[in-house]
């Protein structure tokens, strides 16, 4: 285990190369948040987590299965690591931040550019609620039956 890395992972670099492209930037490893998240975006006030299906146990994933050998250990150690990913994000959200779980799963091939624009535009959404930006406009009545007017075909007779 002493060989497995914990940070530049390939489903860790394929959301930083995605993210870089789109623009946004962003902090690898903040020493100062709990967890030590692996991407912060300061902007958004969001934290992106890239797990490993097999390391933090995601549920329903055929990444992710029990071995068979030495089983009561390896069932402990991700019952420890998903409990630790719930309290780092309870402390999180309890300073204000927003946080992403993005799964090894969804970084494949067949699913890589849906969850990256997923991701691009949760983190518009974050950015937007945040800034209390007015999305929704609102025609005054009165201007209302000029626009119907408008949109309407004409006919010639």
């Amino acid at each position: 285990m002493a060989a497995i890395r914990g940070k530049d992972t390939k489903p860790e670099m394929i959301v930083r190369r995605g993210l870089w492209r789109m623009g946004f930037r962003y902090r690898l490893n903040h020493k100062r948040l709990p967890g030590h998240p692996d991407l912060v975006l300061t902007k958004y006030r969001t934290c992106i987590f890239v797990n490993g299906c097999f390391w933090h146990g995601h549920e329903g994933c055929k990444l992710y299965s029990v071995p068979k050998t030495n089983t009561e250990f390896w069932i402990n150690k991700v019952r420890r690591n998903q409990e630790r990913d719930v309290d780092v994000k309870r402390r999180l959200n309890a300073m204000g931040w927003n946080c992403i779980t993005i799964w090894e799963c969804e970084l494949k091939p067949s699913r890589r550019d849906d969850t990256l624009k997923s991701l691009a535009f949760t983190l518009n959404e974050i950015w937007l609620d945040s800034h209390k930006v007015n999305r929704y406009y609102a025609i005054p009545e009165e201007e209302s039956e000029h626009y119907q007017k408008v949109a309407e075909a004409e006919t010639k007779d």
